[in-house]
């Protein structure tokens, strides 16, 4: 009996799904290389009514006074482009009816095929209007989040774990400050394939919205980053991270070392740094053996800080040792450059100096100790030869390529933070040379890139990366809604030509 009330209930429901898409004109907007949906077109009506793709690159139209005739529409979305016409018009129109369809495919300019948004509202609420299947088991509101800035992640226990900056949910324009959290399975222990998506399973408070996990006492909001997972000295895994406290405007006047408890599912404070401190963890950790002993590497534009991979050593920052040319001066010399008799730079692993930085290596070029080619921080574009800024940047070794590969957001392009570049070299260290651009947006910002290894597919081929779409720093009062301040992944394939091996060998 109870079967077929379940039956029967189920019946009831697809109907009333059949019945609700029937209503609408199903746009689908695809790759034209891969036919996949492309989420965040922007689809514009001649009387300004916008719509954006949802993550299955779907839109669905209803809308009163515009049905059953021909209707235009602009489309435009970063990185993709669709062809003018006679007039110069990027557009398409379409004859649009309750219950039809109509598919469109652009063309993608970027290298990086993007996926689908990660985090916020309404992440498939188009193709759930239209009755389209869907992966994800939250698909459009998910532990109240309605936009999330900045992740970082790594595994721990077997699963993955996730952590963003600041978090907004329905009630309120603000929302947790704290560092929201969530798990989700790996691949092949169950979880989506992650070109479908991430099932997030969020760490939730009493009112069921993504708790704090590191509420920090003092002013302002926290925030965390250098998320590493080590062993102890009896082999159990355990969880730390670098939190800050930080003040209007963006002010950090505390940082310190938290460990996860992962019973209570939040973080536990060990100790608060020395603020005068050089080297302290910073960015996405990357793990390195030398000379026998594994270290872990920490950085912002690239990992050039290193301490022993131990949870004993990681909160001792007089360990903590960096990859520089410079050395200690005098009192008038703050900085003098270490080279050999040949008059090249000396690197070497140095403690209670700064990590080389490319504002660092521009006060050094003013002063005419260094000329910008010798530079550690003069990576150029492939296609133009023209040095880069990098902001920030992600690095894990890649066995197609058998080099490590870093993701990079640029400090300075078509929009402020708003591009991604791919380089690679034989260490984490370095030389990173030569760099294509893989990602653009136009007048908006796609930050804090954050690479993830343990979702790489064939062999390293198809490499995965996330960043923090938003308007924040662009100059752009427009944000795209659903959209804005939230992450959204990209899949990168290193078989493509314009990604050539012999291109980073110049």
């Amino acid at each position: 009996m109870f079967k077929y009330y379940a039956l029967l209930l189920s019946m009831v429901v697809c109907t009333t799904d059949i019945l609700h898409g029937a209503d609408y004109f199903q746009i689908q907007v695809v790759d034209a290389e891969t036919e996949r949906g492309i989420p965040l077109v922007e689809l514009e009506t001649v009387n300004q009514i916008l719509h954006v793709t949802d993550s299955k690159g779907i839109v669905a139209f209803d809308e009163p006074g515009l049905m059953n005739q021909e209707v235009y529409f602009f489309l435009r979305s970063h990185g993709y482009s669709y062809p003018k016409d006679g007039f110069g018009f990027n557009g398409k129109k379409l004859n649009v009816k309750p219950g039809g369809k109509a598919v469109i495919k652009m063309k993608r300019i970027n290298v990086a095929q993007r996926l689908y948004r990660v985090t916020g509202g309404g992440i498939y609420r188009d193709s759930l209007l239209v009755g389209a299947p869907v992966p994800l088991q939250e698909p459009v509101l998910n532990g109240r989040v309605l936009g999330s800035d900045s992740v970082v992640n790594t595994l721990f226990k077997n699963k993955v774990y996730w952590f963003w900056g600041d978090t907004n949910k329905p009630g309120y324009p603000l929302g947790n400050f704290d560092v929201p959290g969530a798990v989700s399975e790996l691949p092949a222990r169950g979880g989506l394939r992650i070109q479908q998506g991430v099932d997030l399973d969020y760490f939730l408070d009493e009112t069921g919205f993504a708790k704090k996990t590191c509420d920090m006492p003092g002013e302002g909001p926290t925030w965390i980053d250098a998320l590493v997972t080590l062993k102890d000295e009896s082999g159990v895994e355990r969880l730390f991270a670098k939190y800050v406290k930080v003040k209007a405007p963006m002010t950090v006047y505390e940082r310190g070392l938290v460990e996860f408890n992962d019973e209570l599912k939040q973080f536990d404070k060990q100790k608060v740094f020395d603020f005068d401190a050089l080297l302290y963890p910073v960015g996405h950790p990357v793990k390195y053996k030398m000379e026998g002993v594994e270290y872990v590497l920490f950085g912002l534009a690239a990992p050039l800080t290193r301490v022993s991979a131990s949870p004993s050593v990681l909160a001792n920052l007089a360990e903590y040792e960096t990859y520089t040319y410079l050395k200690p001066g005098t009192e008038n010399e703050q900085w003098v450059i270490d080279r050999d008799s040949q008059g090249q730079l000396r690197y070497q692993w140095r403690k209670n100096l700064p990590p080389l930085s490319y504002d660092l290596e521009q006060k050094l070029i003013l002063q005419g100790k260094l000329s910008a080619e010798e530079g550690y921080f003069y990576l150029c574009d492939i296609e133009t030869k023209r040095p880069l800024q990098i902001h920030n940047s992600s690095v894990a070794w890649n066995a197609y390529r058998k080099k490590w590969t870093m993701i990079a957001s640029q400090k300075f392009g078509t929009s402020v933070l708003g591009e991604i570049w791919y380089s690679e070299a034989e260490s984490p260290l370095g030389p990173w040379k030569w760099a294509r651009k893989i990602v653009t947006h136009n007048k908006y910002s796609f930050y804090n890139p954050k690479q993830h290894p343990m979702f790489a597919e064939e062999k390293g081929r198809l490499i995965y990366f996330e960043g923090t779409y938003t308007t924040l720093f662009s100059g752009n009062d427009v944000k795209t809604p659903r959209y804005d301040y939230n992450q959204i992944m990209y899949q990168l394939d290193l078989s493509d030509p314009r990604l050539a091996p012999e291109l980073f060998q110049q």
